[in-house]
């Protein structure tokens, strides 16, 4: 037997603003992709030119990231019980992915440029680079909203956060050339752009996949937790405990709880006290409780083994 929530507002509609912001992002990238290359080409600069690939990953990115958002407000069905939702998590790792490659191929042209460090036309990579912070902080405050708790549109903001970064770098490069001469500078510039690309891109790497591999929320303890849901009155134990995130703002939970054989209205009161304390504490509003007796004799393991040993529980 289980108890659902019945306010599901969570799951939420298409957000249209949230689909606008990124297209206009989207498409002041794009065009200001343009301007650095041609920028970066006439000016023999590095920096202006990495900036511009990292500028273009952005463009993908975006674009990633509003399909993404589209997808996820499409309705649940019989082929896709839980929505669309992990659609999020996918462009989140794509845009994370990308970005280290990008980094690599940063990292390879940069050493054969501080090997042999070609002439930079400084006054260039000053005025587009100072165009170009202009123009990726505007972009990045444009999704800024929502990217706490959304990890696909945290993927696209940090893609234009190291943009700002980036670009910034370059600038200062551009200055230190031209009083200095130094053109070393430049390349040694999109090293530290580079390693500021991976720098951010490891975190959304890391939490994607975690959300893909079905691992409990890292700022849940699971200990104190399950001690919260032991304190609720009528509940003696609890196992076959599962907790996961559909994705990085929606979490699920289900598990069985051990209570004295009792009337079932006595059993939907415990599990409607059980799913209060896990959306007040634990943010939890999707869960799924299944009461059990002390009589019917189930094993008392709390994590629940898939290796195929558990077939007692079906």
């Amino acid at each position: 037997m289980s108890v659902q929530p019945h306010n599901h507002s969570h799951l939420g509609d298409i957000p249209n603003q949230t689909v606008r912001r990124l297209a206009l992002s989207l498409v002041i990238t794009l065009l200001f992709v343009f301007v650095e290359i041609i920028a970066g080409l006439v000016g023999n600069s590095l920096a202006l030119l990495t900036d511009a690939a990292h500028n273009f990953t952005d463009v993908l990115a975006l674009g990633l990231s509003w399909f993404a958002v589209r997808l996820a407000g499409r309705s649940a069905h019989a082929k896709k019980t839980f929505g669309y939702h992990r659609a999020g998590i996918l462009a989140a790792l794509f845009n994370s992915t990308s970005l280290v490659v990008i980094a690599l191929g940063i990292f390879y042209e940069a050493y054969q440029r501080l090997v042999a460090p070609p002439e930079v036309r400084a006054t260039l990579l000053i005025g587009v680079g100072t165009i170009a912070v202009l123009v990726n902080i505007g972009t990045a405050l444009l999704i800024r909203r929502g990217s706490e708790q959304d990890l696909n549109l945290r993927s696209a903001f940090l893609h234009l956060m190291g943009d700002v970064l980036s670009t910034v770098g370059a600038v200062l490069a551009g200055i230190l050339i031209l009083f200095t001469g130094w053109n070393w500078l430049d390349p040694l510039v999109s090293v530290l752009i580079g390693v500021l690309i991976l720098w951010s891109a490891w975190g959304i790497v890391r939490e994607a996949i975690d959300i893909l591999m079905e691992a409990a929320p890292a700022d849940i303890d699971l200990e104190r937790m399950v001690k919260d849901i032991r304190a609720v009155e009528g509940v003696q134990g609890v196992h076959d405990l599962h907790v996961w995130s559909i994705n990085q703002g929606m979490r699920s939970l289900s598990a069985h709880l051990v209570t004295r054989d009792i009337p079932i209205s006595q059993g939907t009161v415990i599990q409607m006290e059980v799913n209060r304390l896990l959306a007040q504490r634990y943010k939890i509003f999707h869960a799924t409780l299944q009461l059990e007796c002390q009589a019917c004799g189930m094993p008392p393991e709390l994590y629940c083994d898939l290796n195929g040993s558990d077939h007692r529980h079906s």
